[in-house]
Parts: structure tokens; C-alpha cells; sequence
């Protein structure tokens, strides 16, 4: 069967460029793993902060809300920003970049009973909301005609009027092949023919520990460190504590490293009262960021090859927007972005 889409990659990138293709054509999904959302989107902290990201993710963030707010995809949640002494001057970046608020230390402790008295500065922003990842993907991959796992691919072959893709033992072709492979689009890319972007896989780790001295975290905030050091957020009655590392690392399925996270959770300990005690489990993921830091949304060199990558760590805040641009390129609509914004975003930029 031939097909007008053929998406490579089933986590946020490639879910959302189905729901956004699939008014254009008929769409098939494949992912190479067993289970679709494996990588970096099964393992993300899951926030809305509009704020969070160069000017040009803040522009698909803000033009991704009404989407989010439409689908029922937000919860809100809060987010602090937790500054110690000696952290004066980063606090202060942090507060201007972040567009946050001044609070109080007896207000902050009212909603975080366990900060500690190292804790000398705390900024707030209520417009930060859980997202609901699983309900996103599951949207997307709905909307897609098929979507199939254990799909890793071969070969990519340019044919008369688009791709032919070969991928365990299956073949398709496709009109159009849209790369949403994650750390492993640059991969996808050679196979085609297709000059890399220059991806950038970095690791993040993370661990679930059990909610402090067994209190009720649920309507506890995201916490995060000056500079982005640490952050910490409520999860399934218990808190997860990430060291918010980057670390290079290839395309792998990545495993969290015990020595930064032990670090991590020391600098989470240092503005808290309650100790850490033994993770109830760890886990790490892959952010994969273009050599700028933008998103990689649209165009390559060779006909009916698009590029949906470089999503960082913005993948799901950015989604509905990012998704809407890609449909526009392949369509040749205007964009109702930013003629800035969607030059930040062209893929061209980096041949």
C-alpha cells in the first residue's frame, strides 16, 4: 500500500505530527521499539512553564497552550524557584528570565513545609501545569491510520513519487517520510541521504523517592535550584529529584549514572529538612538538541524528507504548536508564527 506519510519515531514528535498530518493524508507511525513513548517522552518531568526555553521554544510554547487547555491536558501545579545564600546573583537572572514573582519565605513554607533555613530567597510562578503526557501520545497515535512497534529501520530509498522504507522484514511506501526518530533522527537521516543536523544527545537522570516524612505532596509545587542545579516535583504520591545534569552520551537507551544522582540529591537535601533516603527507583532519558538549541521543524535538502527533531527538553510543551508548523511547510501554508520564529525553526540553517 502506498501511503502519503510515513512517520519515523512514536514518541511526542512523531504522536503529534500524526494528529497534524492525518487531515492531509493517510498516515502510518512506526517505532523501533516494543512500546511507543520509550525514550525521552515515557520519561519526562511533564511541565507547562511558557516561560522555559530560547525566545523561539517560548514562541511555540505560548502558541501550544490553547491546544493544551482545549484537550484537558493541563492540571495545574506551580512552580519555585529555591535560591540558598551565596546564590544571590543567579536567583536574580533566574527571576528575571523565568518572569517570576518574589515570595515570601513564611509563604513559601506554607506551601513547602519541609524547606529548610538554607533556603534565603523564593520566587513563584502559579502558571506552571502537569502535563498529560500518555493522554498526548495516545491522542496522536489515534489519529494515525497505522501505527506499529518493533518497526526499527533499514533502509530509506528514494522512489518515483517518494520513499520506499524497509524496516523488519515490512516495506511501505510513502509520499513523504517525516523524521521524528529522537536521538536517533541524524541516524535515520544518513540512511536517506540526508545531511545530519548535528544532534546533540544529552542525558538527564532522575529518582522517585518516597514523599518526605509521609506527607501529602500532592499540591506541592515543582521545585527547582538556581541555575536549574535540581528540581523536584510531586509524582504518583511520592517526588521525583532530578540533578537536571546534561551529559553527552550517544543514542542509547540510557540508564541514570548513582554518582550524579547522588549529587543531585544533595544539592536537593541542602534546602530541604527531611533526608533522603534509598530511591524507590531511578531512571534517565536522552534530550537531543540541534547545535543552536531550537527545534528542527520542516525541510531537507532531498524532496519529501522533513525533519520534526531537536525537541530538547521542550518536546511536549511545544508539541501542538511544532506539529501545526510541520503540517503548514508540507502543505505550503503561511505559518501564523513569527517570520523570525520560523526561521529559527528551518532545518536549512544548519547546510
Amino acid at each position: 500500500m502506498e501511503w502519503d506519510f510515513l512517520i519515523i519515531g512514536g514518541g511526542i514528535a512523531g504522536a503529534s505530527a500524526a494528529a497534524a498530518l492525518s487531515s492531509l493524508g493517510s498516515v502510518v507511525l512506526w517505532e523501533a521499539e516494543t512500546a511507543f513513548g520509550t525514550h525521552a517522552s515515557g520519561r519526562s518531568a511533564a511541565l507547562f512553564e511558557e516561560s522555559y526555553g530560547l525566545p523561539p521554544v517560548v514562541a511555540l510554547n505560548r502558541a501550544s497552550r490553547q491546544a493544551h487547555a482545549e484537550a484537558s491536558w493541563l492540571t495545574p501545579r506551580g512552580l519555585m524557584l529555591v535560591g540558598l545564600a551565596g546564590q544571590e546573583a543567579a536567583f536574580d537572572a533566574d527571576l528575571a528570565g523565568m518572569q517570576m514573582e518574589p515570595l515570601a519565605l513564611d509563604a513559601a513554607k506554607a506551601r513547602v513545609p519541609i524547606l529548610s533555613d538554607a533556603v534565603t530567597r523564593v520566587a513563584w510562578h502559579a502558571d506552571a501545569f502537569d502535563l498529560d503526557t500518555d493522554a498526548m501520545i495516545q491522542s496522536g497515535l489515534r489519529a494515525a491510520n497505522l501505527a506499529e512497534t518493533d518497526r526499527r529501520v533499514e533502509a530509506l530509498t528514494p522512489v518515483e513519487g517518494g520513499w520506499l522504507a524497509v524496516a523488519g522484514g515490512a516495506q511501505v511506501t510513502a509520499r513523504h517520510v517525516i523524521n521524528a526518530a529522537g536521538p536517533w533522527a541524524d541516524e535515520i537521516a544518513g540512511l536517506a541521504g540526508v545531511q545530519p543536523l548535528g544532534l546533540r544527545p544529552y542525558r538527564r537522570s532522575m529518582a522517585r523517592i518516597a514523599a518526605p516524612g509521609g506527607a501529602d505532596v500532592r499540591d506541592w509545587p515543582m521545585m527547582l535550584g538556581v541555575g536549574e542545579s535540581w528540581y523536584a516535583k510531586p509524582d504518583a504520591g511520592a517526588l521525583i529529584v532530578s540533578p537536571a545534569e546534561e551529559d553527552a552520551h550517544p543514542p542509547a537507551d540510557v540508564w541514570a549514572d548513582d554518582m550524579v544522582l547522588a549529587e543531585g540529591l544533595a544539592r536537593y537535601q541542602e534546602a530541604v529538612t527531611e533526608p533522603v533516603t534509598r530511591p524507590l527507583a531511578t531512571w534517565a532519558g536522552l534530550r537531543s538538541f540541534t547545535p543552536d538549541r531550537c527545534l528542527a521543524i520542516g525541510a531537507s535538502e532531498r524532496d519529501g524528507f522533513w525533519w520534526c527533531a531537536g525537541q530538547g527538553g521542550y518536546g511536549f510543551q511545544t508539541a501542538p504548536a511544532a506539529a501545526a508548523h510541520l503540517a503548514d511547510c508540507i502543505a505550503g501554508r503561511a505559518s501564523p508564527l513569527d517570520r523570525g520564529v520560523v526561521a529559527a525553526l528551518d532545518p536549512g540553517r544548519f547546510r
